[in-house]
């Protein structure tokens, strides 16, 4: 089933997906495929940088009261919940700022062009981790994949992705996309030859 358009919609059953990874992690400081980053990392960079940006961006506080070094499924949980309430909000999901690099926007739409595509892609990190699979929407990934690639050139100079990872052609458009933002898509086994 496709991932509804509406940004509170589509934050809560991405979150959900999350969440249902998270349930299942048994060691918190397993491996993932983001180099020297742990499953509690994943869960943390989460609750850490969303947290900051929307509260230095729009005065809006979504922090957790818990800290994701002891508690990171209440962490996660907690952050979830202060989340949904802000786009569940009208006022709160509606109220513009301005910040560099993104111009003037509402908080929907700022949750749903860099929070939540954020929380989806990290799915797959941390189910690579925690050594569980979990579907992630065909339609969702094919986005994202298109809309990365058209402005490969920005995002390559932000820094916040890792080189492109070479991968054989005709590979998936999921292996796309992780390979595209860095990662190693058969971790944690080795990229196979183009000619395998």
């Amino acid at each position: 089933m496709a991932l509804p358009n509406n940004p509170a919609d589509l934050h809560r059953q991405v979150a959900a997906t999350f969440s249902a990874v998270v349930d299942q992690v048994n060691d918190w400081d397993a491996p993932t495929p983001v180099d020297g980053w742990t499953t509690r990392d994943v869960v943390g960079h989460l609750t850490t940088w969303f947290p900051d940006f929307l509260q230095n961006a729009a005065g809006i506080d979504v922090r957790a009261t818990t800290d994701v070094a002891t508690d990171p499924v209440g962490t996660w949980a907690q952050q979830v919940e202060n989340v949904q309430a802000v786009l569940d909000d009208p006022t709160r999901s509606q109220r513009t700022f301005e910040a560099p690099h993104m111009g003037q926007q509402t908080v929907s739409a700022c949750i749903n062009m860099i929070y939540t595509p954020d929380v989806f892609m990290h799915s797959w990190d941390l189910a690579r981790g925690a050594g569980i699979g979990v579907e992630l929407d065909g339609d969702f990934v094919a986005q994202l994949l298109g809309g990365m690639t058209a402005m490969e050139a920005a995002i390559r100079a932000s820094g916040q992705y890792g080189p492109a990872v070479e991968i054989p052609a005709g590979t998936s458009a999921e292996d796309q996309l992780f390979a595209f933002i860095g990662r190693n898509p058969y971790w944690p086994g080795e990229v196979p030859s183009s000619g395998s």
